[in-house]
């Protein structure tokens, strides 16, 4: 696997996404799955909503310590704006740790297989964390 790491301000950060994660420093955002009409019902949607400040009724973007990218909305390509839209987020925000949990890959449906390239530009920023198994999908 080619080496890849957090920008030195994150080092103190872990590579990969956590699998549960049930607290935030500041700084850090949690980004789950979502759906456009923000019912934040069930997977990590739930968690966001229920520790990490996601609104009901708000399906995109950030709120509180939560940065929410529908994927309930139909094929991959209907996720794509959404994940590029975070990305440029993150670009603008080095002053945010991004944990990106499995997006579209529980409730939606999806495969990593299919959502990891999604991400492939997080690779490139230092502040975005990803589930370890998108990372060894892209680095393939």
């Amino acid at each position: 696997m080619t080496q890849f790491k957090h920008s030195p301000k994150w080092t103190d950060k872990p590579l990969f996404t956590p699998n549960m994660i049930t607290s935030l420093k500041e700084d850090e955002i949690f980004v789950f799955g979502s759906n456009l009409h923000g019912r934040h019902l069930g997977g990590a949607a739930s968690v966001a909503f229920k520790h990490f400040g996601a609104v009901m009724g708000e399906g995109v973007g950030l709120f509180g310590q939560s940065y929410a990218i529908p994927t309930m909305q139909g094929g991959i390509e209907t996720i794509k704006p959404y994940t590029e839209q975070f990305i440029a987020f993150a670009k603008q925000h080095q002053e945010l740790f991004f944990f990106v949990t499995p997006i579209g890959c529980g409730i939606a449906g999806f495969t990593e297989e299919q959502i990891a390239p999604l991400f492939e530009e997080a690779l490139t920023l230092g502040n975005i964390s990803l589930p370890r198994k998108f990372v060894e999908i892209l680095l393939h």
